[in-house]
């Protein structure tokens, strides 16, 4: 694939803009609706920010880190970037998606590239009943929260919570409670990628629970669907040797 123009998308921090500026100067700063590749520079937050803009676009996006982790990003480095985008490997990944009700009845619809997560709004533990495919599996979890991640965001937060690493090629999703109090013996469910997973919070008003989407907050919800978007994706490069798939398969084998 050749890369003859590109659009440079920068953080806010000054390492990412004066790294822009520079790169800028040596290729130029196409318009991303007209660019064929997409550079960010920052960190992993930044990443999915671009994911979010350029979804469904077919754009593919190559990070190269500037920020902290930078779990989703590429080594920085100035020279000979359109040889290493041409010889980058693809990964195509899909978000998911969030349908939730609030106590006032409307509905809020976001996605999600690393998970959607229900937490609780206070000092009381959340109580919530979980469905999948319209059939209740669980009919109380006493919680801080639960959510569901895609194989890409199951070394994020997921991992965090103790939830298992899906490699990212599988057509699985992570199901994963966040601090369970009852049952406590139950870890978890990994589940086929087409599941449509149902929460309703049980003592809503006095149980608050919020769901986030990524970066997107509903406060007070009361029931959410939370399915995988088969008509959205999202087109990543990485480095020969650093692919998404390595560096995922590479964080099971970390103390």
């Amino acid at each position: 694939m050749k890369f003859k123009s590109i659009a440079f998308l920068a953080s806010d921090s000054p390492e990412a803009r004066e790294a822009a500026l520079r790169l800028s100067a040596m290729h130029g700063n196409a318009d991303p609706t007209v660019a064929d590749c997409v550079v960010a520079l920052g960190g992993d937050g930044l990443m999915l920010q671009a994911l979010h803009r350029f979804v469904s676009t077919g754009i593919p996006i190559y990070g190269m880190n500037r920020g902290t982790v930078g779990f989703l990003m590429n080594d920085y480095a100035e020279e000979a970037l359109k040889e290493r985008l041409e010889a980058a490997e693809l990964t195509t990944i899909h978000p998911l998606s969030m349908t939730a009700v609030d106590e006032t009845g409307q509905t809020h619809r976001a996605i999600a590239f690393n998970e959607v997560s229900l937490l609780r709004q206070r000092h009381q533990a959340a109580k919530l009943k979980i469905a999948i495919d319209g059939r209740t599996r669980l009919d109380e979890l006493i919680c801080d929260g639960v959510l569901v991640a895609t194989p890409a965001g199951s070394t994020a937060y997921n991992l965090s919570a103790h939830g298992p690493i899906l490699p990212i090629n599988s057509e699985l999703l992570a199901l994963t409670p966040i601090s369970a109090f009852r049952p406590r013996g139950w870890r978890g469910a990994i589940l086929p990628h087409q599941a449509k997973v149902g929460i309703s919070i049980l003592e809503g008003e006095k149980r608050p629970v919020a769901a986030v989407a990524d970066h997107v907050e509903v406060r007070h919800v009361r029931e959410v669907e939370i399915a995988q978007d088969q008509t959205r994706a999202a087109r990543i490069l990485f480095d020969p040797g650093h692919s998404l798939a390595e560096r995922v398969l590479r964080e099971q084998f970390r103390f």
